[in-house]
């Protein structure tokens, strides 16, 4: 009786550890899981920032000096610049993660962990860097004349307030929902999938 008891446990224990090896090939598999989901998102930003410069050039291609010698192009290029970066770590924490051959689970932990304040300065950011581009909008037009800009502050103060505050409320709430549902949700299933470790 004993000896069945014992063959039993035995067979449970072998069990319990490819669940353990399962979960590991899912979270470091380079196609699937939540690891190579986060290198897909960041790599896409990246893509799409690199992208971002060139496309407002393609909309001047008739006068392609006028965003060459504008404040507010090379601030919004500045801008891509340093999300490009920013993601460009993310991104390499990321690729370091699937790259580890015996990850530990509390060094996951702590690379999760890394992640998801970086996901919460990318918010921060993000609220940064639009209060700066209203800044600028306000600021310009007393140094370069734009006939955008000019219309733009031929409005009422308060009609440019208002769109301002309505821009920055709907900013407030939708970029955390946004940045969410592209990297939260990942790194919440992958801080899920290190809690079931052993």
């Amino acid at each position: 009786m004993e000896l069945d008891d014992l063959k039993k446990t035995w067979q449970e224990n072998t069990i319990q550890k490819p669940q353990n090896k399962n979960i590991m090939e899912m979270i470091m598999h380079k196609s699937y899981g939540p690891l190579a989901a986060l290198r897909r998102s960041y790599l896409k930003q990246i893509l799409v920032m690199a992208l971002m410069p060139f496309l407002l050039l393609l909309t001047n291609a008739d006068n392609i000096q006028a965003p060459l010698t504008s404040i507010l192009f090379w601030s919004y290029v500045a801008l891509c610049i340093g999300v490009i970066s920013f993601s460009f770590y993310d991104y390499r924490i990321v690729e370091k993660m699937q790259g580890m051959d015996k990850v530990v689970k509390q060094n996951l932990e702590h690379q999760i962990a890394i992640l998801e304040t970086r996901l919460r300065w990318k918010v921060m950011g993000l609220r940064i860097a639009l209060l700066f581009l209203i800044l600028l909008t306000e600021i310009v037009p007393y140094f370069q004349h734009y006939a955008v800009l000019d219309k733009w502050h031929s409005l009422p103060l308060l009609a440019r307030f208002g769109c301002y505050a309505v821009l920055l409320i709907v900013q407030f709430f939708l970029s955390p929902i946004v940045l969410h549902r592209k990297f939260g949700t990942h790194l919440e299933y992958l801080k899920q999938l290190a809690n079931e470790l052993e």
